[in-house]
């Protein structure tokens, strides 16, 4: 039987959160309309999907088999959802590019001069990303390529090495390290590093507390982001450090007084990449990796 629009993920949501409440503030919806439309999608199906109690809801036998089924439809229709925006955007001569907090005009200068040239028919769309989440297919699910310090590799996804970049410590100008012009990584070991949300990457948030060098988490750790935003706004208020691509943590500094970059210059680099998904849809994307696997060559950083 057809189902009305959303029907199935407005279920999906209301099962997950095991609220009808929980689920409609995520939804970004009133309370009452969801309520409604799961009453009307128990009576399409001619059952009952869910039992109603003081604390929320629970499935019923039935609804947690049809929340299954649900599922692989709400996905499957994001995902036709999404390739049609990529051959949209092919469509009217534009790649979706995302980045990490500093956009890749600033980053890749030479990609982007490359591929304009190249291609002056084609825009480049920019759209920063939160920090990358597992599975790498799904975070990169709204974009057609990105340009990010490396992510965890994984099947589907292909990534062009662009620059090695050494990392630097980002600081409050309260803290002692702040007037030095470099430090080692065993003197910003058992600093306070600032965390990340549980959604990011462990391994790549881990990278940028030093966990590389370390062999673990730091000792003390306060606070969580998810945004390159977030992150310089939480170390600006005093309470943290953290590490970045060299390049960002300057910039940074330099528009932001309160903070202070210096190089940690026996810190294995950071990797920034060109990456994108095999099934991404837009064929445009194919012709700015092949101008970055051509002509843009790793090169470290000069001191």
């Amino acid at each position: 039987m057809p189902f009305r629009r959303d029907q199935l993920r407005y279920f999906v949501a209301v099962a997950d959160a095991g609220q009808v409440t929980s689920a409609a503030a995520k939804l970004h919806m009133a309370q009452p309309a969801l309520s409604q439309a799961i009453a009307n999608l128990e009576e399409d199906v001619g059952f009952r999907l869910l039992d109603r109690h003081a604390r929320g809801v629970s499935l019923t036998p039935a609804g947690a088999w049809f929340r299954e089924k649900a599922r692989t439809a709400v996905a499957a229709n994001d995902e036709a959802a999404k390739v049609a925006d990529a051959l949209a955007r092919a469509e009217q001569g534009a790649i979706d590019c995302g980045f990490l907090g500093l956009p890749p005009a600033i980053t890749n200068p030479e990609l982007v001069q490359m591929f304009t040239a190249a291609h002056p028919e084609i825009e480049l769309e920019l759209r920063e990303l939160p920090f990358p989440s597992l599975p790498v297919t799904s975070w990169l699910a709204d974009v057609d390529v990105a340009i990010a310090s490396r992510p965890a590799a994984e099947p589907g996804v292909w990534s062009v090495p662009l620059t090695l970049m050494r990392r630097a410590l980002l600081v409050p100008r309260a803290n002692p390290l702040s007037h030095r012009s470099e430090v080692l990584v065993e003197e910003v070991l058992d600093e306070t590093f600032l965390g990340f949300a549980s959604s990011v990457d462990p391994q790549w948030a881990g990278f940028w507390t030093l966990d590389d060098h370390r062999g673990g988490p730091p000792s003390s750790i306060t606070g969580e982001s998810v945004t390159a935003q977030e992150r310089f706004a939480m170390i600006a208020s005093g309470t943290a450090v953290t590490t970045m691509p060299e390049l960002h943590a300057s910039v940074i500094a330099k528009v932001t007084p309160a903070l202070a970059a210096i190089p940690v210059v026996d810190a294995d680099p950071a990797l920034l990449t060109l990456i994108g998904r095999e099934d991404c849809g837009n064929p445009r994307a194919e012709r700015l990796r092949a101008i970055a696997e051509e002509n843009v060559c790793i090169r470290p950083e000069a001191d």
